[in-house]
């Protein structure tokens, strides 16, 4: 059981370290943190941490600076997390105004969360191969090109540009739209099926149009199953004076999203409402020097895909989660009024 004062020391630390970079002495603990005590009772403190593996000396009589069982007891036993000012909600709010479109809101959503933390941001597109069909459109250009549009559940646009090998008229994509009127609130897995089964009621002289549409229909559906993730900041990683040496294999990483897809998916939230890994905590060597907040977000009251941001263990935790969840909140409440 480690005292409350030793804790109070520890809390100091981290807060120094993680301001100045610097490793951090007993004297200075004195100075800016007020202990009633000398510095050679806070010099016992801090033995008694180093010997519970909660700092180190990075050199010989130097200061000491918290290691990564350090930081996870700081997290742990932060009381509350600092919650973000009026501004900084503000900045959200409208960042996140204006817009319909999933792809649209995503970025915007990374954009404003590497602002909030000076961290690399990252947000999971939902997990569409369980959406389902909000609307299917048919956009004639002329009588041999035709624009399919795919809305799903969560507002993704996407579509799709056929080009028709007859011509076709208005009265027959006109026709057609209204038969896929009938895929509407289908699960996206159910599509190929639905598209079988519809087959068997168009006529001869419009098969050459649906086939072309069946095709392209499929294929967006095919786009929903590949997980994918947006990130933003990342030459945040380049600042970092504690990442330099370790940089490489972090951006390779990142930059295999398969990697990151793996890990954040696997994470779920713990205390104060998100998910954290720090440094020797992530199961991947590339990222044991780095630190990972993750949230998620919801539509309709269940967890659609992950938001959060990584950064070196050094980080602003208390503002960092903040942001993380700030963030995950405005953007459930995005796409629950879209």
């Amino acid at each position: 059981m480690i005292p409350e004062r030793s804790l109070e020391v520890l809390r100091a630390i981290v807060n120094d370290y993680i301001e100045t970079s610097q490793p951090v002495g007993s004297k200075s603990l004195v100075e800016r943190h007020g202990f009633s005590v000398s510095s050679a009772t806070i010099r016992n403190e801090m033995a008694l941490l180093e010997d519970e593996q909660l700092i180190v000396a990075p050199h010989t009589s130097s200061g000491r600076i918290p290691t990564d069982k350090g930081y996870r007891m700081f997290v742990d036993r932060l009381g509350e997390v600092k919650p973000l000012s009026i501004a900084e909600r503000t900045a959200i709010e409208n960042f996140m105004q204006g817009s319909s479109d999933l792809d649209e809101i995503l970025g915007r959503t990374v954009r404003v969360l590497s602002q909030l933390t000076n961290q690399v941001a990252m947000v999971q597109y939902p997990s569409l191969e369980n959406g389902r069909v909000k609307n299917i459109q048919l956009v004639q250009i002329d009588a041999h090109q035709v624009i399919i549009l795919l809305v799903t559940d969560v507002s993704r646009v996407q579509q799709h540009m056929a080009i028709l090998g007859e011509a076709v008229d208005a009265t027959q994509v006109e026709a057609l739209r209204e038969k896929l009127a009938t895929l509407s609130d289908q699960p996206l897995a159910n599509v190929a099926k639905a598209l079988s089964d519809l087959r068997g009621a168009i006529a001869p002289k419009d098969l050459v149009l649906f086939t072309a549409v069946e095709v392209a229909l499929l294929d967006l559906v095919d786009a929903n199953r590949q997980d994918k993730i947006i990130l933003a900041g990342t030459a945040n990683l380049a600042k970092s004076e504690d990442l330099r040496a370790n940089i490489s294999p972090l951006l390779e990483a990142i930059e295999e999203q398969v990697v990151l897809l793996k890990l954040i998916q696997e994470l779920q939230a713990e205390q104060h409402g998100v998910a954290l890994r720090i440094g020797s905590e992530n199961p991947l060597d590339q990222f044991a020097s780095s630190s990972i907040v993750i949230g998620s977000y919801e539509k309709q009251g269940a967890e659609v895909a992950k938001v959060g941001v990584l950064g070196p263990t050094r980080m602003n935790y208390s503002n960092n989660i903040a942001a993380v969840r700030a963030v995950a909140r405005y953007l459930t409440q995005t796409l629950g009024g879209i």
